[in-house]
């Protein structure tokens, strides 16, 4: 993420996020955790306040949490004392250094343009049988768009087929999906997709 209204918002909106942040992680993580060995080591993209790293450090795996938004950086250490570090997805140039990378509600924030590139360090920053988690807003029925929300960050709208089709191109082969309904945090209700993938 390296659009600067974006990072803007997050930066200025920092310390609502941390009063206002439930404590409980999100709901798909665990099964990802499970589905890796003890110790495993995984990266984090847009780790937020870190409530899904204190999770993920909470069952003794190695993280590496970063986010792009130095603010954000800060109240995850603040408040869980994780030992983020600031980082656009841009930056990531690791290479077969992480067993998952877990990009909960942080993707969606880059142009459809620019997915193919982050999904493509993502691959190869993998072990190879390492696995990702990522999920999206989407478009309206027949009518994928992107652009500024109600808060003016940039946000992703694309169809289901489009993202599978991008991880297929990426070289990662789609291990499950769920399209379930949810509400952002500026109100709007949309339907999103969650994908758990995998490098062979």
């Amino acid at each position: 993420m390296s659009d600067p209204a974006t990072l803007a918002f997050y930066e200025r909106e920092a310390p609502k996020y941390t009063a206002s942040t439930a404590e409980m992680h999100v709901r798909q993580l665990d099964p990802l955790l499970d589905r890796l060995s003890d110790g495993a080591r995984i990266l984090e993209l847009g780790c937020g306040v870190g409530r899904d790293a204190a999770r993920m450090a909470e069952r003794g795996f190695a993280l590496d949490a970063t986010d792009g938004a130095a603010a954000m950086v800060r109240k995850a250490r603040e408040r869980f004392g994780i030992k983020a570090r600031q980082m656009r997805f841009d930056e990531l140039d690791a290479q077969a250094a992480y067993d998952a990378v877990w990009a909960h509600a942080s993707l969606l924030h880059l142009p459809r343009a620019n997915l193919p590139d982050a999904l493509r360090r993502i691959f190869r920053a993998l072990k190879a049988g390492g696995w990702h988690f990522a999920n999206f807003k989407l478009g309206d029925a027949g009518h994928p768009d992107e652009g500024r929300d109600l808060f003016g960050r940039w946000t992703s709208l694309p169809s289901p087929e489009w993202l599978v089709g991008q991880y297929g191109h990426a070289g990662f082969y789609v291990v499950e999906t769920e399209r379930y309904p949810g509400k952002g945090c500026d109100g709007t209700q949309r339907d999103w997709l969650a994908l758990t993938v995998r490098k062979p």
